[in-house]
């Protein structure tokens, strides 16, 4: 990655949301600015650079806004961390910030964090007894973020806003720990969040604000463009 072209980067995950244990990793994620010429050409950069040990994610500047569009509860982290849990801060990374809420639609917040949810809670129904997947610790893992994607979900969708620390980590932990000896439990949970979801009013918008959005990628592009 080119020196300088890292727009904004935080610890996310676990340690973000109050819920790191002590052999929890620190997964950390970020955008960044490829270089306005190089992607045009022929052979264009990754729009992604992942590495694992450490857990390290950062996204191109129309990759991340792609993912912010859809409400992408991982992304989406990243435009509501607290102060102090940012590493990289810029002027464009600030003004991506400032204008988080132009990105959001009320259907796509419900598909994706409710949808996720579900796919956890298959997760949890699907397992294969024995495997690791179904290990006590696995089990409480996938409740503790099924919970936690209902929670952010139904806050942003009724709210307009993601709050990133959870106010009460000890009650996702006391939910992992009950699933954990009872995936059952996991069901009423979910049956009450589909049905909350369908009785909540929303306060967001059935669709993003698409010229705010590319008038900030332009931006960077017009930063990041030497001829």
């Amino acid at each position: 990655m080119p020196e300088g072209a890292v727009l904004l980067s935080g610890i996310v995950g676990s340690t973000a949301y109050g819920l790191a244990g002590p052999d929890s990793d620190v997964d950390r994620l970020g955008m960044f600015a490829a270089p306005t010429l190089d992607l045009v050409r022929l052979r264009p950069p990754k729009d992604s650079l992942v590495t694992t040990h450490p857990d390290v994610t950062f996204h191109e500047a129309a990759k991340a806004l792609r993912l912010f569009l859809v409400c992408n509860p991982t992304a989406m982290e990243l435009l509501w961390l607290p102060d102090g849990l940012y590493e990289t801060r810029t002027g464009l990374g600030d003004e991506a910030i400032a204008v988080r809420t132009s990105f959001l639609s009320a259907r796509r917040t419900k598909d994706a964090y409710l949808g996720y949810a579900v796919q956890q809670f298959r997760k949890l129904m699907l397992r294969d007894q024995g495997s690791s997947a179904s290990s006590p610790a696995r089990l409480a893992k996938h409740a503790r973020h099924l919970m936690r994607l209902v929670e952010q979900g139904y806050e942003l969708y009724t709210t307009g806003q993601v709050r990133v620390r959870l106010e009460d980590p000890e009650k996702y932990r006391a939910f992992g720990e009950r699933v954990a000896r009872d995936p059952q439990a996991a069901a009423a949970f979910m049956a009450d969040a589909q049905e909350r979801f369908a009785e909540a009013r929303t306060v967001l918008p059935e669709e993003p604000d698409y010229a705010v959005a590319e008038d900030w990628l332009l931006r960077v592009r017009q930063a990041f463009w030497t001829p």
